[in-house]
């Protein structure tokens, strides 16, 4: 058997007709790589009438597509079964996931109905000295490790890694349909119906500006302090995994490893020690300020500014700035 091609496959993630903002992430970075490597740039996109979806990937090579009504929404079984057949063909260089909870299922099966290396928690990717290093995340963030990315793996490549412009693209790209593994009959899975989040409320991961609570806040009666900051600067209201777990917020506004990750403009800590969990979904934000009481805490390692001191101190003085400066 000849060895891998040069190819880099990026798999597409959607949901209701969209593609997944970290596929374009994916996609940017696949761009450069394929070009380094000399070889294509592959989106690879199963679905079920996704053909308009294939329209936005024009910064790829070529978008290969898998129509099937089993393909309709991400099950791990008939995804990872149907990518396989595909690269078991082809045998791309590398495949690049999201390091999200359906990327890591899709990466796990591959590596194991494939019998190739799978790299997770992938932070940057490059090519040096003609190997492929990969610099991966470990410890909830704590550890940085460099591996070499042998031919034929697949990587699961956190959110935030990379500019989701980069692969952003108005070209139509070339479209190949390639027919359903037969083995999508015997899929075990099957997808009833998705349920949809709590009516009235926000996506955190495209909020522009988030203010962020943890412990610190006490009490949920407290929120509102938070909220009023949130409206005057224009965006939401998110939280640590404690506040989640006492029910002040909805499971849709946690950041971290177990929630979501953000990559906002500003993000406001307040009350977060910052834990490895949360400092994974938020490290990549543009401007992080943190506030809290303790001068030890983690939050202070991956903060641009920091604030030691009582929160409920700062929030009415910030308050009142923020009300001044509308006013004006």
């Amino acid at each position: 058997m000849s060895g891998p091609s040069r190819d880099v496959w990026v798999y597409v993630e959607h949901m209701k007709g969209a593609v997944a903002p970290h596929t374009y992430e994916l996609l940017g970075r696949g761009r450069n790589l394929a070009q380094t490597l000399g070889g294509r740039l592959v989106a690879v996109l199963l679905g079920h009438r996704a053909v308009d979806m294939a329209r936005t990937l024009g910064v790829a090579d070529l978008v290969l597509r898998v129509e099937h009504e089993q393909l309709g929404a991400f099950t791990p079984d008939a995804h990872a079964r149907t990518v396989a057949a595909l690269a078991a063909r082809t045998r791309p260089y590398l495949m690049l996931c999201g390091a999200t909870s359906a990327g890591i299922d899709l990466a796990s099966l591959l590596s194991a109905l494939l019998q190739i290396p799978m790299v997770a928690n992938v932070r940057a990717v490059q090519v040096e000295d003609g190997r492929v290093v990969a610099t991966s995340q470990l410890c909830g963030g704590k550890l940085l490790c460099d591996v070499e990315v042998p031919a034929g793996a697949v990587l699961t490549v956190l959110a935030g890694a990379y500019p989701a412009e980069a692969g952003a693209s108005t070209r139509e790209p070339p479209v190949e349909t390639a027919a359903p593994p037969d083995l999508l009959n015997q899929i075990r899975v099957r997808v009833e119906r998705l349920l949809e989040p709590a009516a009235g409320d926000v996506d955190i991961t495209r909020m522009p500006i988030l203010v962020a609570v943890g412990r610190g806040i006490q009490r949920k009666e407290n929120l509102p302090l938070a909220e009023e900051i949130a409206g005057l600067l224009g965006g939401a209201v998110c939280a640590s995994r404690p506040v989640i777990d006492q029910g002040w917020l909805p499971l849709s506004r946690q950041v971290g490893k177990s929630g979501m990750t953000v990559k906002p403009s500003l993000y406001l800590a307040l009350g977060i020690s910052g834990a490895p969990e949360h400092l994974e979904g938020m490290r990549n934000a543009a401007l992080i300020v943190a506030v809290n009481t303790d001068p030890a805490a983690p939050i202070f390692n991956v903060a641009h500014y920091g604030i030691v001191a009582d929160m409920f101190e700062i929030i009415p003085a910030l308050t009142a700035r923020l009300k001044m400066k509308k006013a004006a």
